[in-house]
């Protein structure tokens, strides 16, 4: 249910071929650290294309609510007038980051070397997800965190006074975790160095770099050793916001999910920490061919052209995990068309994300008849082709935009209408999804059945 009002379900029907293009929202990671990192520079930061998600906007409104000006100037055009490292002033109320695990612990690190003090609260979902893992490497800096049991929200953090540099071990492969300590870093004197054993994908690095910071990495026997040179003063910048490629695996999945579909998603970010869907995909067999490669904003990007085909069960390789984490739900759905097994393993994370995700695909994917196996790191979906699925359930969505959109994507190949309980959570990363999705000939309609 989505936490915030009546639930809306909807229901997805087997549809006649995708046709079209497909133009995603602009990519949410990069979305959230263009907010962040404007609003520590002194003046003013220009973006373009931003993504205008629930998520982002809550970000933008709490970088506001530090001292920063944020304006929209029109659709996906965005300016910052930045505060400087070190410049947050004390916000005057809460600080609710709606359904954004992303912002929440970004936003930690980003006001945790700063003597001031914040609360932080979230919708529903939020509020279950664990914040130790950002919370405590922040109290080495020298902050202090006062949260419910196990480190849930609502969380009041109280900056470190004289914040101290650190090195980090991060024991998970988390982007969230290594980017709170980086932006920590900014405003402790001397370097701060975060190791990860597994590459996470890297906008945070490369976007710091491109604001000013001292920062490198170094790839050893430990893994990725990346150090910040603190209390830089990052200079402003105008930012073109590649289009989201975890946005852009719902109608790539959904083409090759729809027999006879053929569709273009056009300037998708290709950041080789970020791609893992598509070359998981290829090696499926998936008719996908990389047009017009080119750079946006630093960052990779092409043109992707998908045209429905027969696709094979494959073993996805583990340490692809991190490069792909947040596509396992719509691969899951894809698999059950697949001749053959799909093999995932490594991919524990997805406990934690906004539902236990491992959990929810399962327990949908059994409800419309398809074979699956689980376990507290894996799931290996019994793929038996394409027009297998049953469908013919309504799906839980728990609070979860990645589990409602893989469902509804499913739904229009099923052999029977799929209907998820409610729509709410999608706009939280891809406010349009329905429109863009009826606009390539999906057929959804509200309610159940």
């Amino acid at each position: 249910m989505s936490g915030t009002g009546t639930p809306r379900p909807l229901t997805a029907r087997k549809s006649p071929p995708l046709k079209g293009a497909a133009a995603v929202p602009g990519d949410k990671s990069i979305s959230h650290r263009a907010l962040i990192l404007g609003a520590l520079t002194i003046g003013r930061t220009e973006v373009r294309g931003l993504l205008e998600g629930e998520d982002v906007l809550g970000t933008g409104r709490a970088m506001q609510a530090f001292g920063a000006h944020v304006e929209r100037h029109g659709p996906g055009e965005w300016s910052i007038e930045g505060v400087g490292v070190g410049g947050f002033a004390e916000p005057a109320d809460v600080i609710d980051c709606g359904n954004a695990g992303t912002g929440v612990r970004l936003i930690m690190g980003a006001m945790a070397t700063t003597p001031i003090t914040a609360t932080f609260t979230g919708d529903a979902s939020l509020r279950k997800r664990p914040m130790g893992r950002v919370t405590d490497p922040l109290a080495l800096f020298g902050a202090q965190a006062f949260g419910r049991s196990g480190g849930r929200l609502p969380m009041t953090i109280v900056g470190a006074e004289n914040p101290v540099p650190v090195r980090y071990v991060s024991p998970v492969p988390s982007a969230q975790v290594k980017s709170a300590v980086l932006l920590a870093g900014l405003n402790a004197p001397g370097q701060t160095v975060l190791i990860e054993a597994e590459a996470t994908r890297d906008h945070s690095e490369r976007m710091l770099a491109g604001f000013g910071a001292e920062i490198t990495t170094e790839v050893t026997d430990e893994g990725r050793v990346i150090t910040l040179t603190g209390q830089p003063e990052l200079k402003p910048q105008k930012i073109d916001v590649p289009r989201d490629p975890s946005s852009a695996a719902f109608p790539v999945c959904a083409a090759l999910l729809v027999e006879g579909s053929q569709v273009l998603v056009p300037n998708i970010g290709l950041n080789p920490t970020r791609a893992g869907l598509f070359t998981t995909l290829v090696d499926m067999g998936a008719d996908i061919t990389f047009e017009n490669a080119r750079s946006e904003g630093g960052e990779p990007a092409a043109d992707l052209r998908v045209r429905f085909g027969p696709l094979k069960g494959i073993d996805v390789p583990p340490e692809r995990a991190a490069s792909m984490i947040d596509e396992y739900p719509i691969l899951a759905a894809l698999a059950a068309t697949a001749e053959g097994n799909t093999v995932m393993r490594g991919i524990k994370e997805l406990r934690v994300k906004e539902s236990d995700r491992i959990d929810a695909m399962a327990r949908g994917l059994e409800a419309c008849g398809v074979s699956l196996e689980e376990g507290e790191d894996y799931l290996i979906i019994h793929g038996r082709g394409p027009g297998s699925v049953a469908g013919g359930a309504t799906v839980a969505t728990h609070l979860d935009h990645r589990i409602a959109m893989s469902f509804l994507c499913l739904g229009m190949a099923s052999l029977k209408p799929i209907t998820i309980d409610d729509l709410g959570a999608i706009a939280t990363s891809f406010p349009d999804f329905v429109p863009l999705m009826e606009g390539l000939g999906a057929v959804f309609h509200a309610g159940n059945g």
